[in-house]
């Protein structure tokens, strides 16, 4: 099952550093934020991966490029015809599709454009400046149990995100995005798609937390996964400190992975 990540938005300006790279490649204790991510991912057995890059996409693409070289011990031999040689190479059995989505488009656009890489298949979706330690086994089988288009990860936060009103099994009986909320439970991402979503989306203009995710909705067609476990995104400075200083103390609570 391939993993989608929505990298390519202008997002939050969080710091000076960000002005200068995607919001995904900052790095919280010497790597992206988006390998964070996609390590959690690896954990579980998902390792091919879609990125939706926009913004300053060529970043992306020039990290993962050089991504060996970050981890391994080069020799550049000029004597013998400019040879490189890669000793102890230490990189992850990745599979990385960087898309370039678009400077502007919607989340929902993004979606759109990488419909041919996945074809008809049931696919991951997350955003790419949030960490978890959600059980993506767990959640993928809790999607297939349902039998629903859409699965989505919910966490009980008070902050402006996408607010959901869940029924007792477990159904999404509305979404709506970017208000205030009293503990209500909010969209974390780390959500489960299957093919026909692409149905709900149109052009580069659709934001997907609005029209798609409020029609599958109110059709009966998005679920909740109920995470009570770890969740944080990086919007600001504060939040990027604070994932750094956890990070550092080696207690992050999302690094479910062993080194």
């Amino acid at each position: 099952m391939k993993v989608v990540l929505l990298a390519g938005g202008f997002g939050t300006r969080i710091s000076e550093e960000s002005q200068y790279k995607p919001k995904p490649m900052v790095e919280i204790g010497g790597m992206p934020i988006l390998w964070h991510i996609m390590k959690g991912y690896g954990h579980f057995g998902y390792t091919d991966f879609i990125v939706c890059a926009g913004y300053m996409q060529h970043v992306i693409k020039e990290w993962f490029a050089d991504y060996f070289l970050h981890t391994s011990d080069i020799t550049f031999d000029f004597t013998q015809g400019n040879r490189m040689i890669v000793h102890n190479q230490h990189v992850e059995p990745w599979r990385v599709t960087v898309v370039d989505t678009g400077l502007n488009t919607m989340t929902g656009g993004r979606i759109k454009r990488i419909q041919p890489y996945i074809g008809n298949e049931t696919f991951m979706l997350t955003y790419g400046d949030g960490v978890c330690d959600v059980d993506i086994g767990k959640l993928v089988a809790f999607h297939r149990n349902h039998g629903k288009l859409a699965t989505l990860t919910s966490v009980r936060l008070q902050q402006q995100k996408g607010i959901l009103d869940i029924g007792s099994d477990n159904a999404v009986q509305s979404f709506r995005e970017k208000s205030i909320s009293d503990g209500a439970p909010i969209n974390a991402g780390f959500m489960v798609l299957e093919p026909e979503v692409f149905d709900y989306l149109g052009g580069d203009d659709v934001i997907f937390e609005r029209g798609p995710l409020e029609k599958l909705a109110a059709e009966g067609q998005l679920m909740s996964y109920s995470h009570s476990g770890y969740w944080q995104c990086m919007d600001t400075q504060r939040e990027k400190i604070a994932l750094e200083r956890l990070w550092n103390s080696g207690k992050a609570p999302w690094k479910v992975w062993d080194d």
